[in-house]
């Protein structure tokens, strides 16, 4: 499966500004590049630097006047589809460390106050059932709904409001999962099945790897249901929104425009 990226943003700043980005389409083995173009106009200040996990890169931009962003890439995906229902659990003291971060509470991520609500309503199921459970539910009572949440917004007011966007969507999903002790995290994304074409969001839980005993490893979940496993490109992974933002402003911006574009090669 092979997926073409053009992302295409534009900002103003009116003084000298540090900004972080991450807008790329990750290079890691799941997921091969070719034909790879990142254009920065006119030229600026930049500095390359790991993203969280290693997946992905962000960009420092010392940013003045206005600035103009292009990504292209070919990609070739490797992942598989997997039927998560059957597949376990780890324990905690089994998880390896690089899980460990994705049980606790984050910034929109509240997962302490939803262990009452997931113990309640999904009482007789673990690991990959219960994920099923937790994204067939979280379809059935949000609403998806452009433009009803902002930057300030957590899984406990989506929850709350019932409507979000993707980013919505996968926040409360990971705070269901981690409130079920399942490591659970953010994925920053592209999807050829996301409408309107923008960036997009999914969780990733961390359940038993079905080829390996005893082993984990990370699944891709989207509660929206617009995007499949197998046609997900990654751009990054944190513990929510804060972490992956594909624009982060130290100082006064202006967001001018945005296109992207996702299709079958």
């Amino acid at each position: 499966m092979t997926i073409a990226i053009e992302t295409r943003f534009a900002f103003r700043a009116e003084q000298t500004t540090d900004v972080l980005l991450q807008f790329e389409a990750a290079a890691i083995p799941e997921q091969s590049l070719s034909g790879v173009e990142t254009e920065l106009s006119p030229a600026a200040n930049m500095t390359r630097v790991h993203a969280h996990n290693a997946i992905g890169d962000r960009i420092w931009v010392r940013a003045e006047g206005e600035l103009q962003v292009t990504h292209r890439a070919q990609v070739t995906l490797k992942r598989m589809l997997c039927d998560l229902a059957p597949l376990g659990q780890l324990a905690p003291r089994d998880l390896p460390g690089e899980a460990v971060e994705y049980l606790f509470d984050s910034r929109y991520c509240p997962a302490d106050r939803f262990q009452s609500f997931v113990s309640e309503q999904f009482q007789q199921l673990s690991g990959g059932a219960a994920v099923v459970a937790m994204r067939d539910w979280i379809a059935a009572h949000l609403t998806y709904t452009p433009g009803s949440s902002g930057p300030t917004t957590t899984a406990l007011d989506s929850f709350v409001e019932r409507r979000g966007v993707c980013r919505d969507y996968a926040h409360v999903l990971v705070t269901f999962a981690r409130a079920a002790g399942i490591p659970a995290r953010y994925v920053s994304c592209y999807a050829p099945g996301v409408t309107p074409q923008d960036f997009h969001a999914v969780a990733e839980v961390f359940l038993a790897d079905p080829d390996t005993a005893g082993a984990g490893c990370w699944h891709l979940v989207d509660a929206t249901g617009m995007a499949r496993a197998d046609q997900t490109v990654k751009i990054g992974v944190g513990r929510d929104a804060a972490d992956v933002s594909f624009m982060t402003s130290f100082g006064p911006v202006e967001f001018l425009e945005k296109q992207v574009s996702v299709t079958h090669a």
